[in-house]
């Protein structure tokens, strides 16, 4: 893959930085979207012209997405072993089951 350097713009400053290819193009154009709604959004609500601590804040807020959405996801690997725990211990049951009933049914004949 060959480097391309594109230009973004967030919060009206302009950037330039390299992608890999049409995919990493589209993918870095919806992290631009993404940080520039962000950064309006608390621009908005803070009222404040300060471009620093816009992108702080941003920034802040941005992480406490990630985190809740890595605890999120903890979570849910942490029922996902209980239930491959629960599923191992009823195939375990079953097999057990099944072996007993094919003993039991060879001793009948």
């Amino acid at each position: 893959m060959i480097d391309k350097v594109i230009e973004i713009e967030i919060f009206d400053q302009k950037f330039r930085i390299k992608v890999k290819g049409a995919e990493d193009e589209k993918y870095v154009s919806h992290l631009t979207s993404y940080v520039d709604k962000k950064m309006r959004k608390v621009a908005r609500k803070s009222k404040s012209n300060d471009t620093l601590k816009i992108a702080v804040l941003a920034a802040l807020n941005i992480a406490d997405e990630f985190f809740l959405a890595q605890k999120k996801l903890d979570k849910l690997n942490e029922a996902i072993g209980h239930m491959e725990k629960e599923i191992e211990s009823l195939e375990n049951h079953v097999s057990n089951n099944m072996n007993t009933y094919k003993e039991g049914g060879s001793a009948r004949k």
